[in-house]
Parts: C-alpha cells; structure tokens; sequence
C-alpha cells in the first residue's frame, strides 16, 4: 500500500474515569520521558524493528491520531514534538488529516488548540459524553456544558472546523426526555461530526465493580434510545457511516475509516496496535514497558476474507461486490448471501445489487449475526 495511518496512544488522565477501561496513568512526571520514548521510536522503528522494514519510510502518511488517555492534558508542546518527528522522518501528505482528542477540562485548553493548529492539527475529537450536567458527573467527567461550548469555539478561533463530539448511551440516569437534550445540544453546536457509544461496563472498571448500584437503562431502552439517535442525526444532516459514527458529507473520520477498510496503520504507545504489511501486533499495556523499549507481542496476519467481513459490515454501505472482487478476486459467497436472507427477512439486513449491509436495528444484533455469516462459508 502507498499510505499509512499513524496512532500514537497518550496514555495520561487526570483521573481515571469510572466507565473507562482504556489503559491511562497519571503520573505526570512521566510526561517527558514518554515523549522522548515517542520521538525517538519515530525516528530509530527499534522496538517495531521486528515487524516493519524500511520501505515503510516510503509510504505517505495521511492521517495522524493522537488517542488516550486525553492527550490535551499532555500538552501542546508534546504533541508538537511529536509532529515534528513524524515530518522528519516520514512523508506527512501536505493534507494530511491531523486528529487530537480532547477534553474540554483539560487546563489552557485555548492556547493548546492555537498552538497545535499552528502546527497542523486539523481535527479534533472532544469528549462530551452528555450535555446534561448530572449525567456527566456520574461518568467522571468535571467540565459543564457551557466549557463544552467554549471549547468548540476555542477549536474554531485556531481554525480548526472539524470537529467531533463523542455521546454515550445507555449511561447511568439517563431517560428519553435527558437523551434529546443532549442531541439537541449537539446539533446545535454545528459541528459535521459525532461518534455514538452504548455504555459497556467492563469487569474492572469502577462501573463493572459497582453495576448494582448504578441507575442504568435497561437493554431494550438503550438499544431504542440507539434507534432514536441513528434517526434523529441522520434528520439532522449528520448521516451515519458507520455503526458509532455520524458525519456531514466529507467530515467522516479519514484515520478511524482505515480501520474499517482494512487500510494499514503504525500504532505508537502502551496497548497501541498495528496492521503493517499484512500483519498485526500490538505494545502490551504498560508504559514502562514502553520506556524500557520492549518489543511488541506479534499477533498473526490479517487481512484474509472473514476479517474483511466484519470490518466492512461495521459500515452503513456495508460490505460490495465491487470490493470483495477487487481485494480477493470473486465477489460475496453464494452461502453467505443465501444466509443473510433470513436476516433480511427481518429486516437486519439489506440486499440488493450493490451488496449486502446492517439496518440500524441490525447494528444492534451485528456480533451474533455475523457469527452465523461467517459459520457460512465454514
């Protein structure tokens, strides 16, 4: 492949946010050390040594994400930095889309986003979560709606217009009435795109080891609240893409749709993962791991038919005869498309002459469906 999507994990919080099962420290005396472990990766690949050969110099890299953690507590001269190193030794398109992700608590909030816009962060993901107040606090998350509205304003005084609120689904004490406000904030804020999550309390989170207290929706609530937001943005001039994702035409995320169609990335960091000349490896979650310059853990090759399935179904378009002939040479499998009629008898699933793809209420049982698909084709 001629691109390369670049991710670099910023692995630091503030505090630990009681739904989050990201890996994250906050021992901010780290905050150095792991920048010149950062540049100094960019710059010798010795810890991917194992995985990537030179020509991976050669590929343009036009897309870049900083994920966390919440990079914007680490600072503009950090991310910077790192940029610097990226335009040193790889060949960063001129267009490049330049993502960071932000909370809109994080201190000198304004004069991060003019610096890193200064320096070519184009895009920024900014942690929402809700718009109602009380919902926020249950989740962790100190800033009111009135700083995610200066934030927003802050990213567009910089020159930064893309830019991505995240919702969240199926939270503690949310209600019908609670969810509309939120959405209606967020319409109301113009910006081209949002990224929508249903609550997934893992074990070792403080939500997982709490989840009897938590006021929560249950099941069949979230999943309609789900089918409320798919409508109400796709109303509203955000279309769904993706199963979590909503975009004005154009805005849709370049660096996250890599992902999805299967595209090759260099991910930098504690538990950052890559898919680099057909193959997959990922950093263990420990930063001192990182520091010490361990290698990461080789985990198989990818790219074959069934992976491509279940990525490309995480898309609206879904998955095309066009690209099945395109990457493998025959196009969707006479068993798999046999199948999938059941599911669209029930309206799962859409078929026509393009392909095959999820309705909204499809997103919702896709893991179970797509088992069966794959059980299909053996």
């Amino acid at each position: 492949m001629n691109t390369l999507g670049l991710y670099f994990h910023i692995p630091f919080c503030k505090h630990k946010c009681p739904y989050c099962d990201f890996y994250s420290v906050t021992d901010k005396s780290l905050f150095e050390p792991y920048k010149n472990a950062l540049c100094e990766e960019i710059a010798s690949l010795k810890r991917c040594k194992d995985f990537v050969g030179t020509n991976i110099r050669n590929r343009t890299v036009d897309t870049v994400y900083f994920g966390g953690g919440t990079p914007s507590l680490w600072g503009a001269d950090n991310i910077i930095a790192v940029l610097q190193a990226v335009k040193k030794n790889f060949r960063l398109a001129c267009n490049a889309e330049i993502t960071v992700e932000c909370n809109p608590s994080s201190p000198d909030l304004e004069a991060f986003l003019l610096q890193c816009a200064e320096h070519g962060v184009n895009r920024i993901s900014l942690g929402m979560q809700s718009a109602v107040d009380n919902e926020r606090k249950k989740l962790g998350r100190t800033a009111d709606r009135a700083k995610i509205l200066q934030a927003i304003l802050w990213a567009r005084k910089a020159g930064i217009d893309n830019i991505s609120l995240d919702l969240m689904i199926g939270i503690p004490d949310q209600t019908e009435r609670s969810l509309q406000e939120s959405l209606a904030f967020l319409i109301s804020t113009g910006v081209p795109h949002a990224s929508v999550y249903l609550l997934s309390i893992e074990d070792e989170t403080f939500f997982g080891k709490n989840r009897h207290k938590l006021n929560l929706p249950d099941e069949d609530t979230a999943a309609d609240f789900y089918l409320q937001t798919v409508a109400f943005l796709n109303r509203n001039g955000l279309q769904q893409y993706e199963v979590s994702n909503f975009a004005k035409h154009g805005f849709e995320s370049h660096h996250n749709s890599r992902y999805w169609e299967q595209k090759e990335y260099l991910g930098l960091g504690p538990a950052a993962h890559s898919f680099v000349d057909g193959r997959r490896f990922g950093f263990s979650r420990s930063i001192g791991d990182f520091l010490n310059a361990l290698a990461p853990e080789d985990m198989g090759t990818g790219g074959d038919f069934e992976e491509f399935l279940m990525l490309k179904m995480r898309l609206t378009k879904g998955l095309t005869y066009a690209d099945c002939k395109e990457k493998f040479g025959f196009g969707i499998p006479p068993a798999l498309l046999q199948r999938a009629q059941k599911y669209e008898k029930h309206k799962l699933l859409t078929i026509n002459e393009s392909g095959l793809s999820f309705t909204a209420e499809g997103f919702l049982v896709s893991n179970a469906v797509l088992s069966d698909l794959l059980d299909s084709i053996g």
